[in-house]
């Protein structure tokens, strides 16, 4: 079984279309770790794109702060400007999905997913020694997350936790890595919708467990036309300028 592992889309649908292309034929079940909404022009698209996908989605924070407002405080006040404009985007019948996705972390087949870390669904994971906490809270030697847009992760070999630097190269799409036995890993597919590594490119990863195989991958989409569609909307100019860099 090969799973398309998708995090951090933040509807951004031309992002979204080009990771489907460039997957197309490689995948038999997708796989969402959250915040298909916030930051970007096309909430309602994304959100029927997952369903139609038949996707294994959890809520992000972004999710559960556009499902209930009184979360958005917690938000700097750029994104919960979003946040509120999203909230009245939405089509009632998307936000009763995206009200609906099942929070923390879960079990899926040999693997586990979770938007931010196993101890708290909203914690960021940059460090090591948090990476720790998670390796060892993991149900399963393999473990996908995202809330960070930083594609990669964390390698547990005994009492070790190392930094995994995953990114393709520049004028690349793919990195494989190969997942060996008896190590634990907590992996980052990036995000799909705005990426925060330097990279622009839209990230996501395949997996192929039973081959050992984890694939992340790095795709090019227009990103002008994105930032065009977030001007019209009036979204906040720093969101629009950020797609550029990947910061």
């Amino acid at each position: 079984m090969r799973y398309l592992i998708l995090s951090d889309i933040h509807a951004n649908l031309t992002a979204l279309d080009a990771v489907l292309e460039a997957a197309k034929g490689k995948w038999d079940k997708a796989v969402c770790l959250g915040d298909l909404v916030g930051y970007g022009p096309d909430p309602n698209e994304v959100v029927e794109k997952i369903q139609s996908l038949k996707a294994v989605t959890i809520r992000g924070n972004h999710d559960k702060g556009v499902s209930d407002l009184t979360h958005s405080e917690d938000f700097n006040p750029v994104a919960r400007a979003v946040l509120l404009w999203t909230h009245d985007q939405l089509r009632p019948e998307n936000r009763a999905y995206v009200e609906n996705l099942p929070k923390g972390s879960k079990p899926v087949d040999d693997f586990s997913i979770v938007h931010g870390s196993f101890l708290d669904e909203d914690e960021y994971v940059f460090w090591p020694m948090l990476a720790y906490e998670d390796l060892l809270e993991s149900p399963t030697p393999v473990a996908f997350f995202g809330h960070t847009h930083i594609q990669g992760g964390f390698v547990l070999r005994g009492e070790e936790v190392s930094v995994l630097s995953s990114r393709p190269m520049p004028g690349k799409m793919i990195f494989p890595l190969t997942i060996e036995p008896k190590i634990k890993y907590l992996l980052n597919p990036g995000s799909v919708g705005q990426p925060r590594d330097g990279d622009p490119r839209a990230g996501f990863a395949i997996a192929d467990l039973q081959h050992h195989l984890v694939e992340f991958w790095r795709v090019p989409y227009d990103i002008g036309e994105v930032q065009l569609r977030m001007a019209h909307a009036g979204l906040p100019e720093p969101l629009i300028l950020r797609l550029t860099f990947g910061r």
